[in-house]
């Protein structure tokens, strides 16, 4: 059976790709990832390919041998910093970069994944509004008055 690339084009059989051992391991993170993250990777994956040549198997696999250890574990490091990157995060990250290159700002092909993890601890999780108004509500009703402020309002009356 022949399958084509949606991202690149190529043609390939799905029997070489299953038999080919980097092939059958960049298939295993696709399926393994799935959703939107996974059709974000092959966006991303896109990124690393050279206009002169196709992305090799090997260069597949080893980019996502790579990658998988911290989305799975949900944190980066960078810069001696650990960040939260669940998947929403990285999604965002990805689809952050392909606006970039799409306005011209991104040098292609990528070398590393230092550019993707840059703006993986730029990431903000968004709060469902409930959630912050529950939380506010919460932390005033907990707040006991401050003793110092206290103190200095007493001092205040006996040097009046």
């Amino acid at each position: 059976m022949k399958t084509r690339c949606p991202c690149c084009g190529a043609t390939l059989s799905l029997d070489a790709l299953i038999n080919h051992d980097a092939g059958r391991l960049a298939i295993a993170y696709a399926f393994k990832l799935g959703g939107d993250l996974g059709a974000a990777l092959v966006r991303y994956l896109a990124l690393f390919r050279p206009a002169e040549r196709d992305l090799t198997f090997e260069r597949v696999a080893k980019l996502l041998d790579t990658l998988l250890p911290d989305i799975e574990n949900g944190c980066i490091t960078r810069r001696g910093q650990t960040w939260l990157a669940p998947r929403a995060a990285w999604s965002w990250a990805i689809n952050q970069m392909c606006e970039t290159r799409a306005a011209g700002r991104l040098t292609l092909p990528l070398k590393s994944h230092g550019f993707l993890y840059e703006v993986i601890t730029q990431w903000k999780p968004e709060i469902p509004t409930d959630v912050v108004q529950r939380t506010q509500n919460e932390a005033t009703t907990h707040i006991k008055p401050s003793q110092t402020r206290s103190a200095i309002t007493v001092l205040e009356e006996r040097l009046k």
